[in-house]
């Protein structure tokens, strides 16, 4: 799992999020309202151009012109990818069963580049390692990984089975060894010490909130990818990801009209 994001996010994963929540407000965005939304979270013009070249040549953004002046928009392959996020970001974890979701996968030795890109996806949703070779889930994100797998034309490389684990007295302490519980149990309390006191202080105006949504969104959009939303009875005494999870929900709420309302006007200038 990767380290606690910073307080300050990257400048390339706020472009991203303002990509992301807004996309329906405008096709493309002008670099000139690009960079007067990125500098209302304190980032410079020269941090915005040139993270936005970044972005492009990670093909992540493509270039446009809007009214004849120069904008960037989502590369267009990546609307799914969005929408999908949209649903794991946003909705809350529904209650997984005691059934599990195994998965392998086969790679000519010509193509070993594409075990790289496998292991990504499955660490993406969720995934923990049994053994070399072998990935258990809960087996309720089967559609969805095999989705984003035909995606990337690689599911014809990986079988997948479900099970039941037969040593329950042992389940929770093997999996407390399939994934790092410990790394994760941390990022999310990492996010609550950052976050809690903002659930009780009022937002006075649009700004504020939109200066307050992007970077929430912006720290919390990894965490539903790296929680694999394991069933309560399993996780460690006192998990955070639940107090987390309601503590964004109840920020976003808050702030996601107000900042809306705001994108929209820096949008028109």
């Amino acid at each position: 799992m990767p380290a606690s994001p910073p307080t300050a996010p990257r400048h390339q994963h706020l472009i991203v999020t303002v990509f992301g929540l807004y996309r329906d407000l405008r096709g493309a965005i002008p670099i000139a309202a690009l960079i007067r939304m990125l500098g209302e979270l304190g980032v410079e013009p020269a941090g915005v151009r040139s993270s936005v070249a970044r972005l492009k040549k990670r093909e992540i953004l493509v270039s446009a012109t809007t009214d004849g002046a120069a904008a960037y928009a989502l590369a267009p392959q990546l609307n799914e990818v969005f929408d999908e996020g949209d649903r794991r970001i946003f909705g809350r974890h529904a209650e997984a069963s005691d059934e599990w979701l195994l998965a392998t996968f086969t790679v000519p030795e010509s193509q070993r580049h594409l075990r790289h890109r496998i292991r990504m996806v499955l660490g993406r949703w969720g995934f923990g390692s049994v053994a070399p070779g072998l990935w258990i889930a809960p087996a309720g994100v089967a559609d969805a990984v095999r989705t984003r797998l035909a995606r990337e034309q690689l599911d014809r490389y990986v079988e997948f089975f479900t099970a039941h684990y037969t040593d329950t007295a042992a389940l929770k302490t093997k999996v407390a060894s399939w994934w790092d519980l410990d790394s994760l149990e941390g990022q999310y309390l990492s996010f609550v010490n950052r976050h809690s006191a903002q659930a009780d202080r009022p937002t006075s105006t649009p700004g504020e909130a939109f200066a307050g949504y992007i970077p929430l969104v912006t720290e919390w959009r990894q965490l539903p990818y790296l929680d694999p939303g394991l069933p309560a009875d399993l996780l460690p005494t006192g998990w955070h990801g639940r107090v987390a999870e309601s503590l964004f929900m109840r920020l976003h709420q808050r702030w996601s009209g107000p900042s809306r309302d705001h994108a929209r006007a820096l949008l028109t200038g």
